[in-house]
């Protein structure tokens, strides 16, 4: 569906001021889309990006500061969605040997059962929700980081 009739309007001050708008509102159309489907594995997306971090460490152990460093929404608070992966049984919490002031993570067995299970679901659903050819794909991809580039 064209933005024009999703937002009801036509008057947009330039393509940058469109393209913005398109880029919001294709974000939080794709997040609803992914969320109803972490639902279905009781996980939010925060929750999901967390336990895809550790899963790239595992069988290592990861400290909190270093999953809050790869969070995609860097508003999130990660000490309590690791409380909530812990009462889950998704993840395990420890205080390091080395550093007594330091807490590490680390998936369960279970988790990593979840995560497996739920990127199965989240694979088919990209292939359903991002219709694009992978050129397309490259391209947005491409865009979006020159987008970024003054990050």
């Amino acid at each position: 569906m064209k933005l024009e009739e999703v937002i009801k309007t036509t008057k947009f001050r330039n393509n940058r001021h469109k393209a913005a708008l398109n880029l919001l509102y294709t974000a939080y159309w794709l997040k609803t889309h992914i969320s109803a489907i972490l639902k279905q594995q009781s996980l939010t997306s925060e929750q999901y990006n967390v336990l895809r971090i550790l899963k790239g460490k595992h069988p290592e152990s990861m400290c909190v500061k270093d999953i809050g460093s790869r969070v995609i929404e860097k508003n999130s608070n990660v000490p309590r969605i690791i409380d909530r992966l812990v009462v889950k049984k998704l993840a395990t919490r420890y205080t390091s040997k080395e550093d007594k002031r330091e807490t590490l993570i680390t998936l369960t067995k279970k988790g990593i059962e979840t995560l497996e299970q739920t990127n199965k679901l989240m694979e088919e659903a990209e292939t359903k929700l991002i219709s694009i050819s992978e050129d397309d794909a490259l391209l947005l991809n491409d865009l979006l980081e020159k987008i970024r580039l003054e990050e």
